[in-house]
């Protein structure tokens, strides 16, 4: 296999463990410079990208090239300013995946920092993402003056990233195009740590305060960082003041965000807030056959039964499943049977029968809610430890079907009827509290999905 194509096929399973916003900002520009006795070599277009990757994702890059070739043993990075060849390489390459699943290049406008790709003939509207939908066209027709901050929120690979950059492209490609930026917050946060090292604070400010549309996508990243927050609060006031459109994207509503300035999650609440949900069953087959219709190909419907059946919480895993398909049909030249579906999919398509430990939820719900994992355990009965607390009872018992006396046993000795009380107070919040349902839905998908 081709460097090109080896990197193209880790590329693939990297998108399915990380947020489009960060793929897109820290794997572009990068390639395989060289695969010799169990080393590969990547190059990255700068340093900044190159500590990132070693830092952060790291593990994820060598576990995809090993899923690919089994003996990898070790990831470098390299700074190559070799762009042109980068570029004639690609040219040159007629025979790749991406080439071969027709798929379009990350193309990123420099502009506005939006991808073409997301649009919205590709994206599907359902039930479960109506609202959000709804809001945004409306939000295109009236900029700045209806619906600001619009504020979108759901659980990993549903569409926001997706919905947020069709705004926005459609915005930009008006005749009296508006000046507009995306940045996922943790790039706005890299630049800003940057900004305060070259003492260059206020060139930044200016900088995301000239835009007539600012698209911030996972706004959660912020969480914890106030310096940040504190600039991001003056540059959306200045805004907002200029009834300049706020488009923001999450993984939770404003008050589930830990560390959240209340002043914030004041404004944000002063908006449009709209949740995108998990698609259900007859939308995932819809989205799976508007994708195969995309990528002129053609399968029949027991292969797209068994994706949509198998994975229901993610669009991301969707798409990537049926990428998976198409490129075994264009190696083999066949059709895959029903052994070799699962084969192709087992990687990906979660286990029905997968478990979970009570420390595992115990670790998930503290890093959800910021808190120290010992608070859970210890006596401590201030209002955002004992929500939390009480929701890892709650999962306790859902999950691991455990008994009340095990619960309080593992939660610093508690009495079972304290196990109890906890269980039923979340069950009864459950009943009043959507956000609250939003919340224990991204939980258990931190639970199951990270390892």
């Amino acid at each position: 296999m081709k460097n090109q194509d080896l990197w193209q096929s880790v590329l693939g399973e990297v998108e399915l463990s990380i947020s489009k916003a960060n793929f897109i900002t820290w794997f572009k520009n990068t390639n395989v410079i060289s695969n010799k006795a169990g080393k590969i070599i990547i190059g990255v277009p700068n340093g900044f990208t190159k500590e990132w990757l070693e830092n952060k994702y790291n593990k994820i890059i060598l576990n995809a090239f090993r899923n690919i070739l089994g003996n990898i043993k070790e990831i470098g990075y390299v700074i190559n300013y070799k762009e042109e060849e980068k570029k004639k390489e690609k040219r040159d390459n007629k025979i790749n995946l991406k080439q071969q699943l027709n798929l379009q290049e990350y193309k990123i406008n420099e502009k506005t920092n939006l991808n073409p790709k997301y649009d919205f003939n590709s994206f599907v509207v359902a039930s479960f993402n109506e609202l959000a939908f709804a809001a945004s066209q409306s939000v295109i027709k009236d900029l700045g003056k209806v619906y600001n901050p619009l504020f979108l929120y759901g659980g990993v690979g549903v569409g926001k990233t997706h919905l947020v950059q069709a705004v926005g492209n459609e915005i930009a490609k008006q005749k009296n195009a508006k000046s507009v930026l995306y940045t996922p917050s943790e790039r706005f946060a890299a630049e800003l740590i940057s900004s305060i090292q070259e003492g260059t604070v206020e060139r930044f400010k200016n900088k995301y305060s000239k835009y007539d549309v600012l698209i911030i996508d996972d706004i959660q990243f912020l969480a914890g960082k106030e310096k940040t927050q504190e600039i991001f609060f003056h540059i959306f006031n200045d805004l907002y003041q200029k009834n300049k459109q706020i488009i923001i994207s999450s993984d939770r509503p404003p008050r589930a965000i830990p560390t959240l300035e209340e002043r914030l999650c004041s404004r944000f609440e002063g908006g449009m807030i709209a949740d995108i949900n998990r698609p259900d069953f007859e939308t995932r087959i819809a989205i799976l056959k508007k994708k195969t219709l995309e990528l002129n190909i053609e399968l029949n419907d027991e292969i797209l039964i068994y994706i949509a059946s198998n994975i229901q919480k993610n669009i991301r895993e969707l798409e990537g499943a049926l990428n998976r398909v198409i490129v075994f049909i264009k190696l083999n030249n066949i059709i895959p049977s029903h052994p070799q579906l699962v084969k192709i999919l087992k990687n990906i398509i979660s286990n029905p029968q997968k478990r979970t430990t009570y420390k595992k939820i115990a670790d998930e719900v503290a890093n959800f809610y910021d808190i120290h994992i010992n608070e859970l355990i210890n006596k401590n009965r201030k209002r955002e430890v004992v929500k939390p607390r009480q929701i890892v009872m709650y999962l306790m018992r859902e999950e691991l079907k455990s008994s009340y006396p095990f619960i309080g046993s593992k939660l610093g000795g508690r009495d079972h009827t304290t196990a109890i009380y906890g269980c039923g107070k979340i069950e009864r919040e459950l009943e009043k509290d959507d956000n609250l349902e939003q919340e224990l839905n991204l939980i258990k998908e931190r639970i199951y999905n990270n390892n």
